[in-house]
C-alpha cells in the first residue's frame, strides 16, 4: 500500500530564519511560499497604483499605503502583499496586532497566480479584509473580491469605495498596465 506523503507545515520561527538571499518568503497556514524578486514590469505596475491610491487615502484619512516589507499576520501566517492600505497604529503596534487591512493588492506573476487566487484569498477574507484586488497584467483585468459580494472583473475601469466614505476612486486600467 502506498501511503500520501506528508507536507511539512512551518512556523514563522523557521520562516524567520531563513537567509536574506532576495528571496519573499511568505506562511500561509503552515505552507511556506517562496518568491523571487519582483520583476521591473510588476514593480511599475505597483508604483502606478500607489500613484492613484496615495492621494486618495492621505485625503480621506484611511491611513497608508504600505509595500512590501510590511507584512499582514493572522492565524500564524505571514504574508507580504504587494500594496495594502491600513490605519496605522499606535507606537506600540507590532505586526501581530495591526490594524486589518482595508485593502490588499496582489499583482499576479506565472508564480503566484495559484496562491493569489486560492491560498491568499481565504486567508484574507477570512482574517476579514474589506476588499483584495487581484491585478492580471496578462488578461488585463483587475478582480475585486469582497467577503459575501460575488467578485467584480474590471477591463476598463476600477472603482474603489472604502467603508465610511462616501466619494470613490476610480482608475482607469490602462492608466496602470499600459
Amino acid at each position: 500500500m502506498h501511503m500520501a506523503a506528508q507536507t511539512k507545515k512551518w512556523t514563522l520561527e523557521e520562516v524567520h530564519s531563513l537567509p536574506d538571499d532576495g528571496n519573499k518568503y511568505e506562511l500561509v497556514r503552515g505552507e511556506l511560499f517562496v518568491t523571487p524578486p519582483p520583476t521591473p514590469d510588476h514593480e511599475t505596475i505597483a508604483a502606478k497604483l500607489a500613484r492613484f491610491l496615495d492621494p486618495f487615502v492621505a485625503r480621506f484619512g484611511l491611513g497608508f499605503v504600505y509595500r512590501p516589507k510590511a507584512v499582514m499576520r493572522f492565524e500564524g501566517s505571514e504574508v507580504e502583499p504587494d500594496l495594502m492600505i491600513r490605519q496605522r497604529g499606535d507606537r506600540t503596534t507590532t505586526w501581530d496586532n495591526a490594524p486589518v487591512p482595508v485593502l490588499i493588492v496582489e499583482i499576479l506573476s506565472p508564480s503566484t497566480r495559484r496562491r493569489d487566487h486560492m491560498q491568499k484569498r481565504k486567508l484574507y477574507l477570512d482574517a476579514g479584509v474589506a476588499e483584495y484586488w487581484i491585478v492580471d497584467p496578462e488578461r488585463r483585468e483587475i478582480r475585486s473580491i469582497r467577503p459575501h459580494e460575488e467578485d467584480r472583473v474590471a477591463r476598463d475601469r476600477i472603482e474603489w469605495r472604502p467603508p465610511g466614505v462616501a466619494d470613490s476612486l476610480s482608475i482607469e486600467i490602462r492608466d496602470v498596465l499600459d
